[in-house]
This record gives C-alpha cells, sequence and structure tokens, in this order.
C-alpha cells in the first residue's frame, strides 16, 4: 500500500524526521519525492548534490599589535591559510562547490586577533567526493606557530545518485509521461532533499510536486495549470507495478 510520510524540519536537514524516512525507504518499492519540479519547464529530479556543513574554530593567543605583536598568535592569518585551502578543494567538472559562506574573528584592530571562526558548504555529486572533502577538512592542520584548530560537521546528507533503481524509476516516470502527453524532461539539483536519504534503500524519484520556479526567493510561484498533470503523472506511478516487489510505495 502507498505511504505518505509529511514532515516539518526537511528545511532544517530532517534532524527528526530521517530515522522514520530511513525505515519506511528500507521496505519501500519506490519513492516518490514531492519538492518542486526543476525550473519552469518541469524538469524531474534524477539526481541531487549531497550536502555538508562544516564549522572551523581557530584559536590563536591575544597580544598587543603595537608593542608585542611576536608574543601572539594569529588566528585571523591562520584562518586565512585555511580558506585557500578550502576553496582549492572547488572541482567544477566533479561537481565539487566547497563555500566559505561566513568568517568572524578577532576583538580589536590593535589586538592580535585570539580567535576566528568560518561556516563551510560543501557540495558533491558522487559520495566518495563527499568522504574525501570531509577527511580533508577534519585533518587541516595549521601553519601558524602556537594556534589550533577545531573543525565540527559534516557531509549531512549523502549525494542522491544515477543508482540503477533510479535509472529505472525515470524510465518509468517518462513512459507514463507519454501516456499522459507530457514530454518528461530530468535535471540534476545542487540542493538536497530527502530524497537524498531514500535513494540509498530504494529507487527514487524527485521533483514530483508542483512546477514553478524561484525557490526562496520573493518571486517564488507555482503555476496552477500543471497541477493537474502533475496529480495524474504521481497517480501512474503509485498504480504502476512493483520495481523491486517490496511492501509499500513512499511518497
Amino acid at each position: 500500500p502507498p505511504v505518505v510520510l509529511i514532515n516539518t524540519d526537511e528545511e532544517v536537514g530532517s534532524r527528526e524526521s530521517t530515522r522514520h524516512i530511513r525505515r519506511l525507504a528500507r521496505i519501500a518499492d519506490r519513492c516518490l519525492v514531492l519538492e518542486p519540479s526543476l525550473g519552469p519547464e518541469g524538469r524531474l529530479k534524477t539526481a541531487r548534490k549531497g550536502v555538508g556543513r562544516f564549522t572551523i574554530t581557530i584559536r590563536g593567543r591575544a597580544a598587543h599589535a603595537g608593542l608585542n605583536p611576536e608574543e601572539g598568535a594569529s588566528a585571523i592569518l591562520e584562518l586565512s591559510h585555511v580558506i585557500q585551502k578550502l576553496f582549492a578543494l572547488n572541482d567544477p567538472e566533479r561537481g565539487v562547490t566547497v563555500n566559505v559562506g561566513m568568517i568572524d574573528g578577532g576583538l580589536r584592530a590593535n589586538v592580535i586577533a585570539p580567535t576566528s571562526e568560518a561556516t563551510v558548504d560543501v557540495r558533491v555529486l558522487q559520495r566518495e567526493d563527499g568522504e574525501r572533502i570531509e577527511r580533508i577538512i577534519h585533518g587541516l592542520r595549521p601553519e601558524t606557530e602556537g594556534v589550533t584548530i577545531e573543525v565540527r560537521g559534516g557531509i549531512g546528507r549523502p549525494p542522491m545518485e544515477p543508482t540503477e533503481g533510479n535509472r529505472r524509476l525515470w524510465r518509468l516516470a517518462r513512459e507514463a509521461g507519454e501516456v499522459l502527453g507530457l514530454e518528461l524532461e530530468e535535471g540534476i539539483a545542487g540542493g538536497g532533499s530527502d530524497g537524498n536519504t531514500t535513494s540509498l534503500y530504494a529507487p527514487t524519484l524527485d521533483g514530483l510536486g508542483p512546477v514553478g520556479d524561484g525557490a526562496h526567493a520573493r518571486h517564488e510561484h507555482v503555476r496552477l495549470e500543471h497541477l493537474a498533470e502533475r496529480t495524474a503523472l504521481l497517480a501512474a506511478l503509485l498504480l504502476a507495478p512493483p520495481l523491486m516487489h517490496r511492501e509499500v510505495a513512499c511518497a
């Protein structure tokens, strides 16, 4: 039978609901994710980047910048080295993006900075890249004498990769679309969803929700004229024969 799971914490990483999502995905024949489609063309999401978040804290030693700077150890100087190492990890050809999005540190202009901190966003298309980047970030070592580096965080959502099961489900959707007179297209999403999790356990197709554009922006909108056809497509996928002969279909 179909099982509908609605969670309220997806935007903050599904921290409480992930265990329930995993439990259902392990017994699901297929997982249909009702995230909005990709762009105004209504493309279905057959792959998603994995997402990681890291906080890097550097502790140095304060000193007066004019009287005795040699007695200090600048956490900001060390952070500048770390930031360059992190941006060097970007690899567009492999779909790897590493962004230092927030930094903080120091006390005053005339004080050698005793602390600094950076918040880092990581996106990967392949699980092995996520594991590699995570090892590198957690393995950061200071270049500045007298400072320490502490790293917290990791890859919270693994990538939704084009597995054999996911490709079978995409082909099933495309065939259902042809019956309905729809020319469906697929795409890769740079953001994560609960589909990243279900894809580890069952064939998953994402972006089956409304067609629209402007996610998280002031002009975010849904195109009402496409709601009926998206509903028909979802119904066709729920009624389709089993892919894996498991107990449930999860939406």
